[in-house]
């Protein structure tokens, strides 16, 4: 049925175009595929600075390349609450996995990163004249968009800028991909800086860490993305495997290394884990999920995304509630990185901000805005900036429930109330709920590669694992595999956007969770989105995945 419906929107562009045939037909230019006569460019430093801002500004969305990332996932999920987001279930089916060939969360990302491909081609090119460093963050860049429409939709097209505009761009997929990827991270290895740990400024920008962390990334991946197209089964090279160790040996010698207070790294300072961070605002990640009576910067939350309970269930502590007390000590046993509610907000004075970020009073009650919120999950009763149990819209007192249940009382993801749901808190809106500082590859997440690595080529990964623990603060575990390094990452990366890889490098990605359409477990189709059919009907180079 699914290639039948392709089938269909085919035939019928072909019927329209038949129809049309007697009139000048224009297509819209949308990304890649079409461009005009291209002769260099006169400024390819202001080039790449502007494909930096494309860049932070796809990553710091809450939808497309983000909601691909995480709504897919056991770790987000947007229930309709009322008559808010249902967005004609746009929402909803990412995480049923019911996706069409027409959902514009897919269509919009590959559109964005093949034009940051093109882009970066474009500095590239010889008659742009780009500096070394200049070409090197140029190939940095175009590494990161084609890796991620590689890991999305399993096929990249490449126009080749010396080529006349009547070539259709070529595809790229399988080993042909990764090994054009992995050589433009080689050459931007050679030639970016080695930006020092901790320098807050600079690393908004490719440096040689960033350049190894996205290496080790592609390694780690390699046998998933080699295969994907042909029906999987692939295994990890161990040469592969030892690359990656070698590579994040290589980022601890530019100074990178865990460090203490999880919730400290997402402020917008200075810390020995950030590796690349996007000058990006960091209110979609706070805002989407707040209750609209939440806090009152902004105008209030949005209440949307959410969490399982099953993924809540992954951290230590009580199940049902999540406290913290004034100074963010924890009540109910929970660990470091599940966070907690607070009883009330911080007194003016209390904390300190950082370049970029505001501590501000703006109702002149002598508390920090936002303090009243909590870090990590939120379940349970929450509380006003004075201490006062807030209530819903509808004067319900506003706790954040494990399920997910409708008017009936009955799971489901529509005519949820306005509580419904676990909210996850990656940045605290008391150090200002807009400021631009995402980060987006850590050490913990390196840290965490090696280990993985080192399981996979035969070692035991149990000592870097705990290493890791210790620094959270968390009892070691007595020995790790496949399910607990899978279960740390969780822990230790969720709202970062590589739940997705990660539940499909360790085969999870197909299992049941909580509101899983019936018929989508194990269906394979799903490890790949289907190819637009605009970009379809524009390239016959492209073919649609398997099963679409």
């Amino acid at each position: 049925m699914k290639r039948n419906s392709s089938k269909i929107y085919l035939l019928t562009f072909l019927s329209v175009l038949g129809l049309a045939s007697c009139t000048d037909l224009e297509i819209e230019e949308t990304d890649s595929f079409i461009s005009e006569g291209f002769q260099g460019l006169q400024d390819p430093q202001a080039s790449v600075n502007a494909l930096y801002g494309q860049t932070y500004s796809q990553l710091g969305d809450q939808a497309n390349t983000y909601a691909l990332r995480e709504v897919t996932t056991d770790a987000l999920l947007v229930p309709t609450r009322g008559a808010d987001w249902g967005d004609n279930g746009r929402w909803r089916k990412l995480h049923q996995h019911e996706w069409g060939l027409e959902e514009t969360d897919i269509i919009t990302p590959f559109q964005q990163w093949t034009s940051a491909q093109l882009l970066a081609s474009q500095v590239l090119d010889p008659r742009s004249n780009a500096d070394a460093t200049t070409a090197a963050e140029a190939r940095f860049l175009r590494a990161y968009a084609m890796w991620t429409t590689l890991d999305l939709y399993g096929q990249v097209p490449f126009r080749d800028t010396q080529l006349p505009d009547s070539e259709l761009p070529t595809v790229l997929s399988g080993a042909e991909a990764v090994t054009f990827i992995l050589n433009d991270l080689d050459q931007a290895i050679s030639g970016l800086p080695a930006t020092a740990a901790g320098s807050i400024d600079d690393l908004d920008k490719a440096s040689k860490a960033a350049a190894r962390f996205l290496k080790a990334k592609v390694l780690l991946n390699r046998h998933i993305y080699e295969t994907q197209l042909t029906g999987g089964g692939g295994t990890p090279n161990p040469a592969d495997m030892a690359e990656v160790i070698a590579l994040v040996d290589a980022i601890a010698a530019d100074g990178f290394e865990l460090e203490d207070n999880y919730f400290e790294m997402f402020r917008n300072s200075a810390d020995t884990e950030t590796i690349w961070w996007a000058a990006t605002a960091i209110g979609n990640r706070i805002f989407n999920g707040l209750h609209y009576n939440s806090t009152g910067i902004g105008g209030g939350g949005w209440n949307g995304f959410s969490t399982l309970a099953e993924y809540y269930d992954l951290f230590e502590g009580d199940p049902n509630s999540n406290r913290v007390d004034l100074d963010g000590n924890p009540l109910d046993g929970q660990e470091e990185r599940r966070g907690g509610v607070p009883p009330a907000g911080l007194p003016v004075g209390s904390i300190t901000a950082n370049p970029g970020e505001e501590v501000a009073d703006g109702n002149d009650n002598g508390i920090i805005d936002g303090s009243n919120v909590g870090f990590g999950f939120l379940i349970g009763q929450q509380y006003s900036e004075t201490g006062d149990p807030l209530t819903d819209r509808q004067g319900a007192p506003l706790q954040f429930t494990r399920e997910f249940l409708d008017g009936n009382g009955q799971p489901s993801l529509i005519n949820n109330n306005e509580r419904t749901g676990i909210r996850v808190m990656k940045y605290s809106p008391r150090y200002g709920g807009f400021v631009n500082h995402s980060p987006q590859f850590r050490y913990a997440d390196a840290h965490l590669m090696k280990a993985e690595a080192l399981m996979r080529s035969g070692g035991d990964p149990t000592a870097l694992v705990n290493e890791l623990r210790t620094a959270r603060g968390v009892d070691p575990l007595g020995a790790v595999g496949e399910q607990e390094l899978l279960a740390e990452r969780a822990r230790e990366l969720f709202a970062e956007g590589w739940r997705r890889n990660d539940m499909i490098r360790f085969g999870q990605y197909l299992r049941q969770w909580e509101f899983k359409g019936s018929n989508e477990t194990g269906n394979a189709t799903r490890l790949l989105f289907p190819i637009p059919l605009p970009q379809l009907l524009a390239n016959p180079n492209l073919q649609q995945n398997p099963g679409y």
